[in-house]
């Protein structure tokens, strides 16, 4: 004879049984409807845990005609992914977030055109609700691609040349002139910057600062560009002191190219910060790992993620728009400036 499991899986049914409320009470309380009493809630809720009740997410998306999924796309090479800790704050937060929702996160990475054609034929395929865009560059075809689907989409951090697109962000200028003040409260003379990329706000913004603080005296020998990574940093500080002999202080566009440039500052024999001031942005782990510990610029990596969500959420809720939100830094002063 077959064998059969005669344990029946939990319905709606049973939950609203053991609740004492409607089935319909049962069906509002987990899609969230507000107008729920707390009491009622709070019986599903321990109902559901006593019965052992799980969603059947494909019959609700039938009824809801969504898909209880959110795309987290990271607009650069996969490598990024696991070097740069500031992906994997954003990732954490927002993954945690979502699930507050019952909502799943899928992360894809487009950093070359082959990802990027991946990410839009599964966006096509209608398995998310919306998109939530991480380190998107000025002139990214995806985000033509995804104006054409009409799905709801917010940045982390502000996407140049797309000033509808809804997003959070640090305020990325004002934390570079926090930085690039301290340096010259310090009574250094010749202040160098290594940037982000340029068609990245953070890049763009943290450049415009320093030259806001440094007015004429920020010169372009006294700027050298990097990509947000480690070996980039590096690259550009020897690029600098190659070519500004009595150079005495950098601010530096990342914790992680800061950490590069370091590096570069203890192959040619320079001390920290008595040679050079080194200051970074980000605050990020890599911060307190360096030798000396870097002094940086806290953005709040954690509140930006929470206020994307927020917005997505909003957005595929049926909010017509949502509002940018920009957060303010904080100068962290440790050991290497």
């Amino acid at each position: 004879m077959p064998v059969t499991n005669s344990r029946r899986r939990p319905t709606i049914h049973d939950v609203a049984r053991a609740s004492g409320v409607s089935r319909g009470t049962v069906s509002r309380a987990l899609n969230g409807d507000p107008y729920v009493s707390t009491a009622a809630a709070a019986a599903v809720k321990r109902a559901v845990a006593e019965t052992g009740y799980v969603v059947n997410r494909n019959a609700r998306s039938l009824v809801t005609q969504r898909t209880g999924t959110v795309v987290m796309v990271l607009s650069e090479p996969q490598e990024k992914l696991f070097e740069d800790p500031n992906f994997s704050v954003l990732l954490r937060v927002a993954t945690r977030r979502l699930a507050q929702r019952d909502v799943a996160l899928v992360m894809m990475v487009a950093g070359d055109d082959g990802d990027r054609e991946r990410v839009v034929r599964y966006l096509r395929g209608g398995h998310a609700d919306g998109v939530l865009l991480l380190s998107a560059h000025a002139g990214d075809p995806l985000l033509e691609e995804l104006e054409s689907l009409a799905l709801p989409a917010v940045a982390c951090g502000a996407v140049l040349g797309r000033e509808g697109l809804p997003y959070a962000a640090a305020d990325d200028r004002e934390g570079a002139r926090q930085m690039t003040r301290y340096l010259v409260d310090l009574g250094r003379k010749k202040i160098a910057t290594i940037t982000g990329p340029l068609d990245t706000p953070g890049g763009l913004n943290r450049l415009e600062g320093y030259c806001d603080v440094l007015g004429r005296k920020a010169t372009k020998k006294l700027i050298a560009h990097g990509d947000y990574t480690r070996h980039g940093g590096e690259a550009a500080m020897r690029e600098l002191l190659d070519r500004v002999p009595g150079l005495d202080a950098v601010f530096v566009g990342s914790d992680l190219m800061a950490a590069g440039a370091l590096a570069a500052l203890r192959e040619r024999g320079l001390r920290v910060p008595e040679d050079v001031a080194v200051g970074g942005f980000d605050d990020s782990a890599v911060a307190g790992s360096t030798h000396p510990r870097l002094t940086t610029v806290r953005q709040p990596l954690e509140q930006v993620a929470t206020e994307t969500v927020r917005m997505l959420l909003e957005l595929i809720d049926g909010a017509e728009r949502v509002e940018p939100v920009v957060l303010p830094t904080e100068l962290v002063p440790r050991e290497s400036a």
